[in-house]
């Protein structure tokens, strides 16, 4: 019996060991990240942990809010106001191309796959309304709904993973879910009437106010995400707009999986997931790199939604990007909402 006790303390103690040493580990790294001698790491560092939704608090832990503020004002992008002209877009539904195609994409941290849906009116917004406290695996919701491809969606309450409510903006077939406002940097992204992608500054807005929006503006299926430069968070939202490109300051932003839809002059609607933080040696795709991949592909509006460990893209009963989440590696974390794509 004394042996017996004798190895389990043994055991015990080479795995309290083993957990010392990797969190001492973690924490030189960080160390060195924020107090080595590269400036650009240091930078790099702050704005990548401070787009995360549950390891922005490192950020605060090892640099003082002063300077993270400095790091994110001189490392976010310019602002943009203009809003999306819908005259740029006339939606070809006499196009006889394939009816979705799958390209990979990549560059120096990031590898990614872009969707091109050729004909909007194939696509909506899946929900897991009425909310519970747990949302759906993004196979699920795009398989509930008949569809054959999908993203995932916009803004939502990511503790724990449990997925079940979305926050902002939930419009389904023309049936607004939720208008939860006040946030600040709102946006609305998705699908008007006309199958045109709206990018929707509604900063700071009470409900009754984005409500109006939405019907004013005929929004049919969308999502919110928001912009927010802070020693909190560093989001943001549009990339393109009429054509044109939004200007960087610095870095831009950090480097993390991503999710953005863009759109053609001639409809055609543009899904990018990318991968990061490990996943391939990737550390992640910067906005920079998101405008880059929309301006290759032609993109007359493009958007930044959700990403981080909610990235994910289905398509043909098989993930083609999975969430970085080791646990979840291969499929997705729970939903409230994604783009679906249906069938022809």
């Amino acid at each position: 019996m004394k042996r017996i006790l004798k190895l389990t303390g043994k055991i015990f103690s080479f795995i309290f060991l083993t957990i010392l040493f990797l969190f001492l580990n973690i924490i030189l790294m960080f160390n060195m990240f924020c107090n080595g001698p590269s400036l650009r790491a240091r930078r790099l560092f702050a704005t990548t942990l401070l787009e995360t939704g549950q390891m922005k608090f490192i950020v605060n832990y090892f640099i003082p809010k002063e300077e993270i503020i400095a790091i994110v004002n001189e490392n976010s992008l310019k602002e943009m106001s203009s809003e999306v002209d819908t005259e740029l877009i006339h939606v070809n539904k006499e196009d006889n191309e394939t009816f979705i195609k799958i390209e990979k994409v990549s560059g120096n941290n990031f590898a990614g796959t872009m969707m091109i849906i050729k004909d909007p009116t194939k696509i909506s917004l899946a929900t897991t309304y009425p909310w519970t406290e747990y949302g759906k695996e993004l196979s699920t919701l795009v398989k509930e709904n008949n569809a054959i491809a999908g993203i995932n969606g916009g803004l939502y309450a990511s503790l724990g993973n449990k997925g079940g409510k979305p926050l902002g903006v939930a419009v389904s077939n023309g049936e607004i879910l939720e208008a939860d406002g006040g946030y600040a940097g709102l946006h609305i992204i998705g699908f008007d009437n006309q199958n045109i992608l709206r990018i929707i500054d509604i900063s700071s807005m009470g409900s009754n106010d984005i409500k109006k929006v939405i019907q004013t503006e005929g929004i049919r299926d969308a999502v919110a995400f928001q912009e927010e430069i802070s020693d909190k968070n560093n989001h943001f939202v549009k990339l393109i707009i009429n054509g044109e490109t939004r200007e960087l300051k610095g870095l831009g932003s950090g480097a993390n999986p991503r999710t953005a839809i863009g759109q053609r002059a001639d409809g055609t609607v543009l899904f990018l997931v990318t991968d990061g933080r490990g996943a391939n040696g990737h550390l992640g795709a910067t906005a920079s790199d998101l405008i880059h991949v929309m301006q290759k592909y032609n993109a007359v509006n493009a958007a930044n939604i959700d990403g981080g460990s909610s990235s994910g893209m289905y398509y043909q009963d098989k993930y083609l990007m999975t969430s970085v989440t080791l646990y979840y590696s291969n499929t997705s974390w729970r939903l409230p909402t994604a783009f679906v794509v249906a069938g022809e």
